[in-house]
């Protein structure tokens, strides 16, 4: 029988990744009996299912308020801080309506996607392969972490001033470029160094026109 994972998280909220206890009661209830559920580093529980059970379950956990992603090659959903400045000032509905823009989009390699509500960067931005932090009124975008291995790097800045409205547009052009242009399982470093901030910067402008 065809099997599927998937990925499970709460909505982006103030206080971070909380699951209710009702919903972690259903999560347990639709896995089958003696199977693993996985919490990864960035907020998701990872269930293995039977893969004609995927539509039912999608739509019971969808009803309890949880967002249902593939696993593996895509965009993860947002990783966001914890809006410990508040909702309105650290800009939640920007980061909501960011995370409906990119997540679950099929990726050459999974993307990880961060956001902070300000410049104190608690979610680790400048570590993700895409970053946005509030800074004031606009927003700062970069691009190219590596938090892994060897060669660890920050990423690098992209483009700063970007309205609240333009946010979504702009990361989702960059994972779209990514997505159609990278050779390969090219790692989204290697292909940010490959093609160039320049590049980018002339593929998010597109989105502004």
């Amino acid at each position: 029988m065809e099997r599927v994972k998937i990925a499970v998280s709460p909505e982006i909220q103030v206080g971070g990744s909380l699951f209710t206890p009702e919903q972690f009661a259903l999560v347990g209830s639709l896995a089958e009996a003696g199977a693993s559920i996985e919490m990864t580093p960035f907020g998701q529980l990872y269930i293995e299912l039977a893969a004609d059970r995927l539509d039912d379950i999608r739509s019971e956990l969808q009803r309890a308020e949880l967002q249902v992603l593939p696993a593996g090659f895509a965009t993860k959903g947002l990783i966001a801080c914890h809006f410990c400045k508040g909702a309105e000032e650290a800009g939640l509905e920007v980061a909501r309506e960011l995370n409906r823009s990119i997540a679950g989009v099929s990726t050459p390699t999974p993307v990880k996607v961060g956001y902070a509500g300000c410049a104190l960067g608690t979610s680790e931005p400048l570590l993700k392969d895409i970053g946005v932090v509030k800074m004031r009124d606009t927003f700062d975008i970069y691009v190219g972490g590596q938090p892994k291995g060897l060669k660890v790097a920050f990423a690098l800045p992209l483009m700063s001033g970007v309205e609240s409205a333009q946010v979504g547009p702009a990361v989702r052009s960059i994972v779209d470029y990514y997505a159609a242009n990278a050779k390969g399982k090219e790692k989204f470093r290697k292909f940010v160094e490959r093609v160039s901030l320049d590049t980018l910067r002339e593929q998010v402008r597109e989105t502004f026109q």
